[in-house]
């Protein structure tokens, strides 16, 4: 063994306090850090040291080098995209699944892919769906809603004679998949799974919203030739705006279609009984996606996705070979992604849904609800600003009242980074800003912080 490899495992307990130090220091700082540094020169790359140093000396050369730039994303007032942070039981668990590095695919060694069943078990209890649903970790929703739209595809293939997974997409002719305002992962995944960008059919939403018109659904399915594909949002990007999705189901006895429901991070609306009836007909659906490192506040990357149909989901990804184990009536995890090596991710969310249950993670999800109304109403009062949609969930949009030009919010959004982080977008036609509360961490004195800064900064910019 390489002398320094053996002097560092010989000193590992120590070396282990080392990085929990670190680890703590940098968690100890969120509050008073940058919420995202100001942008500075890039580090020209340096090369790959050619005699062994040591973890001591890489741990101060991350410290030194790179940790400054890093965003305090895990923080309560990183409000971009839809992050959470990692709550004390996901952090030591994401801890644990390194230390102990499964790769939990196969019944061959099989304790971490019961663990995961298990955990599968509670988080569909938690979103209140069914036994009839089976589900498994992947990566993200990207990954979760390329899945699920892979199942979908066998799906089609099974209602016209052919199996794209054997013959291929070709096999299927011309597949239309209906949405009214997909995220832009399904046609990222429609591209993936050879249906192409060009299959995704926007269908008209309801005025002033981003949830689909049901009415205008049926006709679109009325005039698809053969089954379909509807993808539903449970929980829109821009406003968390969601689909009647029993109105949906409902269309099922007129028309023949597979129904994926994208509820990324709007299927924690089950948690709260103010919010629950958003996703009523959730468990009708036949494939759902499901992010955890947003509302679940595990560390990246993490999600989950359920289907009613394993059995196509095992033909779409089943993987041959003499060293695992048939498909049989429970498959291996390795049958059922597109991962042969699969970390187990289960054990952070397993960790922070045993520490703090229905209750820990119900109480997360009302206080980031109420600190994103309080941040929308104190918007709302502010002249500068104009609210582009009602704050249904956990999002606020918003833009300028005067002069919303993608420059001037751009200015907006960088003149505030070191106080709050929000990201750009475009809503109606409007370049906007959206602040996005899932994280655990987040409370009243952040957002009269975030909405302090916001108020100084278009004062500056006017």
């Amino acid at each position: 063994m390489d002398r320094t490899l053996a002097a560092d495992l010989a000193r590992l307990p120590e070396l282990l306090d080392a990085t929990r130090g670190a680890a703590a220091d940098a968690l100890a700082s969120l509050d008073a850090r940058p919420v995202v540094p100001a942008a500075g020169k890039p580090h020209d790359p340096e090369p790959l040291p050619e005699h062994a140093t040591g973890t001591d000396t890489a741990l101060a050369a991350f410290r030194d080098r790179w940790e400054p730039r890093l965003s305090a994303s895990a923080g309560p007032r990183y409000l971009g995209f839809v992050t959470g942070g990692a709550t004390p039981a996901a952090l030591a668990g994401d801890w644990l699944t390194a230390v102990h590095d499964q790769n939990s695919n196969s019944a061959l060694d099989g304790g971490g892919q019961d663990l995961e069943r298990e955990t599968v078990g509670w988080l569909r209890d938690l979103f209140g769906l069914t036994a009839a649903h089976s589900g498994t970790f992947v990566s993200g929703a990207t990954m979760s809603n390329t899945t699920g739209l892979a199942i979908a595809r066998e799906w089609l293939g099974e209602r016209l004679g052919v199996s794209p997974a054997e013959d291929g997409a070709a096999a299927l002719g011309p597949v239309r998949v209906l949405s009214g305002a997909p995220h832009s992962s399904i046609a990222k995944a429609l591209s993936v799974l050879g249906l192409g960008r060009n299959s995704l059919v926007r269908v008209p939403t309801l005025p002033g919203r981003e949830a689909v018109d049901p009415a205008a659904l049926e006709r679109a399915l009325a005039g698809t030739p053969g089954p379909a594909v509807v993808v539903a949002n449970a929980g829109t990007v821009n406003t968390v705006d969601f689909d009647d999705l029993r109105a949906i189901e409902a269309l099922r006895e007129r028309h023949d279609f597979w129904l994926h429901t994208d509820a990324a991070f709007g299927a924690f609306a089950a948690l709260a009984p103010e919010h629950a009836h958003l996703v009523d007909g959730l468990d009708a659906s036949d494939s759902v996606c499901v992010d955890l490192h947003k509302w679940l506040n595990v560390p990246y990357d993490s999600a989950v996705q359920f289907t009613r149909r394993r059995d196509l989901q095992a033909r779409v990804f089943q993987n041959s070979a003499a060293y695992l184990g048939p498909l049989g009536a429970h498959p291996d995890l390795v049958h059922l992604t597109p991962e042969n090596s699969h970390r187990l991710r289960a054990l952070a969310a397993w960790f922070t849904l045993r520490a703090y249950g229905r209750q820990g993670h119900r109480e997360i999800v009302e206080r980031d609800i109420t600190c994103a109304r309080a941040l929308g109403a104190a918007l709302e009062a502010d002249p500068a600003f104009t609210l582009l949609a009602p704050v249904r969930l956990n999002v606020v949009c918003f833009t300028l009242a005067e002069a919303p030009t993608p420059e001037r919010l751009t200015a907006l959004r960088e003149a505030v980074a070191a106080e709050v982080f929000v990201t750009p977008t475009v809503y109606g036609g409007t370049a906007a800003v959206r602040a996005a509360f899932s994280n655990w961490r987040t409370t009243q004195a952040d957002v009269r912080r975030a909405a302090e800064a916001l108020g100084a900064a278009a004062r500056e910019i006017a």
